[in-house]
Parts: structure tokens; C-alpha cells; sequence
């Protein structure tokens, strides 16, 4: 009998919880507050968004490079939403997408202990505008994104390589990439002449 009723108090539980299910609304609802106040914004321009359920009230949005001065510039001096800090900037390579390099910004609001992820798909070869101006912490992730992938952030102050030697000639993170044979490259450190040679 105390079982019967366990099990009975239990299969309320279950009952309640079936009709929440977490995983879908928060999915359908996260960061849809952002995407409509860019989309508000930006009436002209088209923006595709993710969820990700790994992060809580973390959103995805792709936008164009054209796009992506203004869209950081407003996320980050908004009043509501302060994104003020760039947490990262790194990249992405896909040779088989139309748009195969891709561009990431991971963005924290301090006030709404909120994060967004904007993301920008190029071609290779295309550059993209520096943010170097709007966070200085982007200087040197700009630069670490040149050096491995080979994209160019126009209006950079300082756009040369970071972690590779200056003659490297090549981008190690593309896919494209030998990692043996011809083309494959070991660093060789420049023979020092000793003095009075």
C-alpha cells in the first residue's frame, strides 16, 4: 500500500514534468529577445540564428561581413544588453561550404550574465573588418586568426603574424594544409654567426 501510493505521487511528478520539457522551449526561446531586437535594427538584413542547449540562453547569429561593425557596435553599447566584453575570436574552416571560412565573436553581457556568438561566413581570400577599434583584446586574436587561417581584417593597425616566423608563407589551420609530404614545412632556426666570424 505505502508503494501504491509512492508510485502514485510519482506518476504526478512524471505527468507534470512531461508537459515542460526543457530541452524545446529553451531551445525555441534562447536569445529570442536579441534576434528580434537586432532584426528591429536591421529591417534590410536577414539574420540566421542557432541555439545551443550546452550553454544556457546561448545564441548563434550569422551575419554578413558588411554587417558586422554596426552589429557589434550595438550589442556592446546598448543599454539593455551590454556586451562588453569579447571573450574570443577564432575561425573555422569548411572547404567543402559555399562560404568556407567562418568567423566567430564570442560576446558576455556582465550585467545579463548572457552570452551571444556572431558569426561571419567568407570566402577565402575575402577579408572582413577589424574590431580591433570597438575591443582591443581583438588586436592580437585578429592577428593569431591571420596567421593560422589567412584572413584578412581590413583596418587593423597591425596585421602581421603572431605566432609563426614571418617567411612561413602558409596558413597551418586550413584544411588544405599538407601535414606531410611536399609542401610540408619544419622550422629551421637561422644559424647565428659567432662573433669575430
Amino acid at each position: 500500500m505505502a508503494d501504491e501510493s509512492v508510485q502514485g505521487e510519482n506518476s504526478e511528478v512524471d505527468e507534470e514534468t512531461s508537459d515542460l520539457n526543457p530541452e524545446e522551449d529553451s531551445k525555441e526561446d534562447v536569445g529570442r529577445d536579441i534576434l528580434e531586437f537586432l532584426e528591429g535594427k536591421f529591417p534590410d538584413s536577414t539574420f540566421d540564428a542557432e541555439a545551443f542547449s550546452n550553454f544556457e540562453d546561448e545564441l548563434c547569429i550569422t551575419i554578413k561581413p558588411d554587417s558586422l561593425e554596426e552589429v557589434a557596435l550595438l550589442l556592446r553599447d546598448d543599454e539593455v544588453y551590454k556586451f562588453t566584453m569579447l571573450v574570443d575570436l577564432t575561425a573555422t574552416h569548411y572547404p567543402d561550404d559555399d562560404l568556407p571560412l567562418q568567423v566567430l565573436y564570442q560576446l558576455y553581457s556582465f550585467e545579463k550574465n548572457r552570452r551571444v556568438r556572431l558569426k561571419v561566413k567568407l570566402q577565402e581570400e575575402q577579408s572582413i573588418p577589424t574590431i580591433s577599434n570597438l575591443w582591443s583584446s581583438a588586436n592580437w586574436m585578429e592577428r593569431e586568426v591571420f596567421d593560422l587561417f589567412g584572413i584578412n581584417f581590413s583596418g587593423h593597425p597591425d596585421l602581421r603574424r603572431i605566432l609563426l616566423p614571418d617567411d612561413w608563407g602558409s596558413h597551418p589551420m586550413l584544411k588544405s594544409y599538407p601535414l606531410e609530404g611536399k609542401g610540408e614545412r619544419v622550422y629551421e632556426k637561422p644559424q647565428r654567426k659567432e662573433i669575430g666570424e
